[in-house]
């Protein structure tokens, strides 16, 4: 018994010994939860799969299975090729999974129980750099918008079409605004003084030569008899066309347009008539009428006092009148005694008042190229070269058309011996380099006078405005009367090409319109 009872008590202090060793309920639940994340954390660091397979997309993310596990591939499908269908050998780097495509290429794949993480990270990374690349674009469009605009600004600068007239720049863009200099002052420019001086002499070499060629070309033994070369003939002849054309281009396009201009110009106020330019243009034109209308009577009244005192001896009936001259009077244009052709010693024709016409002529232009040469010297060192470059073959076509003139003028060797009691006083070949002489040193005076006001000159000066508008539109009108009156009207009206064949028409037409295209193009610059 006392051995039963002692075998008794051991088995009751075990079983209390081994109910104090077991763990509470409360504390159960802590121990599998604890197991259970070190289980999770065991499966992250160490991939139960050894590759991927099944690939496919969901818009643009690559996704592969793993038995019924899906993991996402950390790569993006390009445009150049198709993304691989399979991923072997996957394995861990710390805490990231990562497996080869079938290039060897190593890429990181994503277990689907992080994928949320994942996509925020890359929510967060691609918010920051949508917004890195959204301020840098916005920043690209601000330096390409300020580039663009400067670069517009450019070609709106370099699309104006910048000359000056009368010192003062007119710019003229697409907007067809003009802008000039201020009208207080003078303005503050560059000026290459000894470039200037030296010019001048190259103006006066230039002009000189423009003017004399036609003359000196006439004056050669060839031209001395009654019936000069046929070749001779057809050069004088496509010269003096050609000179028409430049003397009424340079009526309409260079002096009117520049009296225009000077009275719209904003620094002159108080001018409400618009038409100013205009009104002195045909005041001009009025003048020159007036001055040949009259000198032609009183050439027409000395010739019949002529006659009288002879006693009317050798006339005959229609006979010393420019009407009798009829179709044959392309002959006394040209210095050709229409009466030795008549069997008359008398003579007839429009040439009894072409000195006047040509004294006329070259006033109108000798008003301009003062002008001219005044406009090209206080032009400033950033426009004078193309300015003056304009003005040289303006200046020398300018002296052409005067020169041919001046070359058709009587000389005492066209006139028949004895000369006719109605014949024009004939004029000598230093009265023909006289003329010829005054033009060619006009442009370098006014060259000279602009010199000695180079620093004080100002364009915009209301008193320099009036002064240069008027004596441009002046000159303008008296080129209109002599460029489309006496020379275009009077060589193909009434002239030598009243009744010219097809070809001498066509050869004088073409030299006609090549003088008043090239003059133009020039009015371009000056």
């Amino acid at each position: 018994m006392l051995l039963f009872a002692l075998v008794a008590c051991l088995t009751a202090f075990g079983e209390a010994h081994h109910v104090a060793r077991q763990p509470t309920p409360a504390a159960q639940p802590l121990k599998i939860q604890n197991a259970r994340r070190q289980d999770a954390a065991t499966t992250t660091a160490a991939p139960s799969v050894t590759a991927i397979s099944e690939c496919h997309f969901h818009e643009t993310t690559q996704f592969c299975m793993a038995g019924t596990s899906e993991f996402q591939v950390l790569i993006e499908a390009t445009a150049t090729g198709e993304l691989p269908a399979e991923y072997t050998g996957c394995h861990n780097h710390e805490d990231e999974m990562f497996c080869f495509g079938p290039d060897g290429e190593e890429v990181e794949i994503l277990p689907e129980g992080a994928e949320h993480d994942e996509e925020e990270e890359g929510e967060e990374h691609d918010h920051e750099e949508e917004e890195e690349e959204g301020e840098e674009h916005d920043h690209e469009e601000e330096e390409e918008e300020g580039e663009e605009h400067d670069h517009e600004e450019e070609e709106a600068n370099s699309g104006e079409d910048c000359h000056f007239h009368n010192g003062v720049e007119h710019c003229v863009g697409a907007s067809s605004a003009e802008t000039t200099t201020s009208c207080d002052s003078p303005p503050d420019r560059d000026y290459d003084i000894p470039l200037r001086i030296g010019l001048l002499f190259v103006m006066l070499i230039t002009t000189a030569l423009g003017v004399l060629a036609p003359i000196l070309l006439t004056s050669l033994p060839a031209f001395r008899g009654a019936h000069p070369p046929a070749s001779l003939r057809a050069a004088t002849l496509l010269v003096r066309q050609f000179g028409t054309g430049v003397i009424v281009s340079t009526a309409f396009i260079h002096l009117y347009t520049h009296a225009q201009l000077s009275f719209s110009n904003p620094c002159l106020e108080g001018v409400e008539y618009e038409s100013t330019a205009s009104a002195i243009l045909m005041a001009g034109l009025f003048l020159a009428f007036v001055v040949e209308w009259v000198g032609r009577r009183i050439v027409h009244e000395r010739e019949e006092r002529k006659i009288a005192r002879a006693g009317g001896a050798g006339v005959g009936e229609g006979e010393g009148t420019s009407e009798s001259a009829g179709k044959d009077g392309d002959d006394a244009r040209n210095g050709v005694p229409l009466a030795a052709s008549l069997g008359h010693h008398h003579y007839t024709g429009p040439g009894r008042t072409e000195t006047l016409n040509v004294l006329v002529m070259e006033a109108g232009i000798i008003f301009h190229s003062i002008l001219i040469g005044l406009t090209v010297v206080v032009t400033p060192n950033s426009a004078f070269a193309t300015l003056y470059a304009a003005i040289i073959f303006h200046q020398f076509f300018e002296g052409l058309a005067l020169g041919s003139r001046i070359s058709t003028l009587p000389s005492p060797s066209s006139l028949p011996s004895p000369p006719p009691l109605n014949a024009p006083v004939p004029v000598s070949m230093l009265h023909k380099l006289f003329m010829a002489l005054a033009f060619a040193v006009t442009t370098p005076v006014g060259m000279a006078i602009g010199l000695g006001v180079i620093n004080s000159f100002n364009g915009n000066d209301p008193s320099t405005i009036v002064a240069i508008g008027t004596l441009d539109a002046l000159s303008a009108g008296v080129l209109v009367w002599v460029g489309v009156v006496e020379m275009w009207a009077g060589d193909w009206i009434w002239g030598e090409m009243e009744r010219a064949g097809v070809v001498k028409t066509a050869g004088a037409g073409t030299a006609l319109i090549a003088g008043l295209a090239l003059m133009s193009l020039i009015g371009k610059w000056a």
